[in-house]
């Protein structure tokens, strides 16, 4: 069952095959933004190392703030008091006795005590101090540090953001480009909606993941590599601590992580599966409504419904632990540096603010490996995009044409067609057009007729220089087309198809597409002849109404109108590939007297399945299996009594 085209938006899981040739291929398209990224990374890396200097600094602003809550009392302190001239014998007698009754055992509160009975000359040389000065010193430095370390972060964004919109335009530019130069079996072999999702989707994940990936991937591999130099450098025993209790966690979060792919990957098939099945189920409703298919539609949707609810209650279960295990990292690391650092606080290895120090490097080291793993996912999403985008971008392209210089004036083109023993295949190894050769004369009205498959839309494909013959030859006033550029065998035909085409604008704009200096009175008289105009005057705005997707434009009022953009191009040739087929039969004879007025003077090629409508033609080719068998007008073929008369009188036998 085919997937929708819109499918599920989620986060996709598609991997690229071949991700080292996909990541080099999208460096070299980014060729002309390497001096741009390289800044950016600079940037990032400079962001991080700010932000891993800053913790160092915390630490000794930390011990200056615990040095300066503990009393000044030492030996040193004690022999300088004792030394000291400028304080009296009675200050120093009361200090000895006080200092006497002070011990090892003696609680903070017992000691600040004794600090306050002391005499006051005493006081302020043994009083805690903390040094304001040294720290606001600090805070200065610190604040600096964090502001240049978020503005050289905010440029880094910023580069990136302008990088990634300039290559996501750049790309589309170059897709459109392409889709102009590709050949028409392209077109054939790939859908609309794969080569839609290639301009949309697939240029946006690689615009994100560079916009939101690569820049903290090297901010993030620099702050963990720093974290982990910084942490060694400060204290070895506190920095092996802190990375295993951490990696402990990360090593659980992995296993979930593997157990929930494929719960991942089940989500997005089923999904698919269950979309496919409505997509299927609803355009088709009538007929599920008519053969009541309902029971056994919803029976069936029921089960696919089960398997999506199955798959994502696994997968969100299982991705949801994500947060809870994360948290469980910082906090668990945050216990053992506590822990850690306590025991080599009290052995006098370190000081308190070391312990501070290694609080902020877990949260430096747990964060970018966090970091890393989403921006290594987003890589191998955009590795896959950027392969498709490619691939497309380096399709095989129509023939150069530079070379040619001949050219058909427009106007001066008197309308002989010549196809010379055409033979042409869609594959090498299956011919379609097997040996084809016809003459038509200026303004002779030539219909082509035939079996499905008999080659008839194929020719003019070839007339019209959209694909490329295998051998033989077509020429326009004795010029081969293979010597003359697609444009300009292009601007020599008017083409009506099957399949109408209107885009949303007014019906006027509709009309006259891509052509210049037509004047209102020249639209109104072409739509008159076509029978639109009636219409057209019974719309709110006339021709100036907006046709929207919501508009109620039937299928036939809709070929009329694109009949009537073909009728206004003043081309030598003109082709009606079924340009009937949606108009009913009392409109089709009216539009038919219409179109043989204005095709007098025009060479004109009609391809038809119902044979009522070119009994009229100059020359009729009846072809089957790519070859005519048949050719001449209506009434000397049906005297001929052959393949045309057999087809010609079908239409008119009763099924028993």
């Amino acid at each position: 069952m085919p997937k929708p085209m819109g499918g599920n938006k989620g986060q996709s899981f598609e991997q690229a095959k071949d991700f080292r040739g996909a990541m080099k291929k999208l460096i070299h398209y980014l060729n002309k933004f390497h001096k741009l990224i390289l800044i950016a990374f600079v940037l990032a890396a400079v962001s991080s190392i700010l932000s891993i200097i800053a913790p160092d600094k915390l630490s000794d602003m930390a011990d200056i703030i615990s040095d300066g809550l503990i009393p000044n009392i030492n030996e040193k302190t004690i022999e300088n008091i004792i030394d000291s001239n400028e304080i009296t014998i009675e200050d120093k007698t009361k200090f000895i006795e006080i200092m006497s009754s002070i011990n090892e055992d003696s609680s903070s509160n017992e000691i600040f005590e004794a600090i306050d009975d002391m005499p006051k000359s005493i006081q302020e040389i043994v009083r805690p101090k903390i040094d304001f000065t040294a720290i606001k010193k600090l805070a200065i430095f610190l604040g600096i540090v964090y502001l240049a370390s978020a503005l050289f972060s905010f440029f880094q964004h910023f580069i990136m953001a302008t990088v990634s919109n300039n290559f996501a335009k750049n790309l589309r530019e170059k897709i459109i480009i392409k889709i102009n130069k590709l050949p028409l079996k392209y077109f054939d072999k790939n859908s609309t909606g794969d080569i839609l999702s290639r301009v949309t989707n697939d240029i946006d994940t690689v615009s994100q993941t560079m916009s939101q990936s690569i820049g903290s991937l090297v901010g993030a591999i620099t702050l963990l590599i720093g974290s982990v130099l910084m942490m060694f450098i400060t204290n070895w025993v506190m920095a092996l601590a802190a990375i295993i209790s951490s990696l402990i966690g990360f090593s659980l979060m992995a296993i979930i992580l593997k157990k929930s792919q494929k719960y991942f990957l089940a989500r997005q098939e089923e999904l698919g599966n269950m979309n496919g099945h409505i997509e299927e189920i609803y355009s088709g409703h009538n007929v599920v409504k008519v053969y009541n298919g309902k029971g056994e539609s919803d029976e069936k949707f029921d089960k696919l419904n089960n398997k999506v609810f199955d798959a994502i209650r696994k997968s969100q279960f299982l991705s949801g632990l994500m947060q809870p295990i994360m948290m469980f990292i910082g906090n668990f690391s945050y216990v053992v540096v506590c822990i850690v650092g306590a025991l080599l606080v009290l052995n006098n290895i370190i000081s308190f603010g070391v312990i501070v120090a290694f609080i902020v490097y877990v949260r430096l080291f747990t964060n970018p490996l966090s970091q890393i793993a989403q921006a290594m996912t987003s890589l191998q999403s955009a590795a896959a995009a950027s392969e498709r985008i490619f691939e497309f971008i380096e399709e095989k392209e129509m023939k150069e044409e530079t070379n040619l210089t001949k050219k058909l004036i427009k106007e001066e083109v008197k309308g002989n067609i010549e196809f010379e023993h055409v033979k042409f295949g869609y594959d090498e190894d299956r011919t379609i057009i097997k040996d084809f050769s016809a003459k038509v004369k200026p303004g002779q009205k030539i219909a082509i007729v035939g079996p499905t498959g008999a080659g008839k839309t194929t020719m003019v494909n070839l007339l019209m220089k959209f694909y490329e013959i295998n051998s033989g030859d077509i020429k326009i006033d004795g010029v081969s087309i293979n010597d003359i550029k697609r444009e300009n065998v292009h601007e020599l035909f008017t083409m009506v198809l099957q399949d109408t085409w209107l885009f949303a604008g007014t019906i006027k704009e509709n009309i006259v597409y891509n052509q210049k200096d037509v004047s209102d009175d020249k639209i109104k008289e072409v739509c008159k002849v076509v029978g639109v105009d009636h219409f057209i005057k019974s719309l709110p705005n006339s021709y100036n109404t907006l046709i929207e997707d919501n508009e109620s434009i039937s299928s036939g009022q809709k070929q009329l109108i694109t009949i009537a953009r073909g009728m206004l191009d003043n081309a030598p040739f003109l082709i009606l590939d079924e340009a009937t087929s949606n108009v009913d039969t009392r409109t089709e004879e009216l539009v038919q007297k219409a179109m043989d007025k204005l095709m007098e003077g025009r060479t004109s090629f009609i391809i038809a399945h119902r044979l009522s409508t070119i009994k009229n033609a100059d020359l009729i080719l009846v072809m089957n299996e790519g070859n005519i068998i048949e050719q001449g007008n209506h009434d000397e073929l049906m005297k001929q009594n052959g393949f045309y008369a057999n087809l010609y009188n079908s239409q008119f036998e009763k099924v028993n």
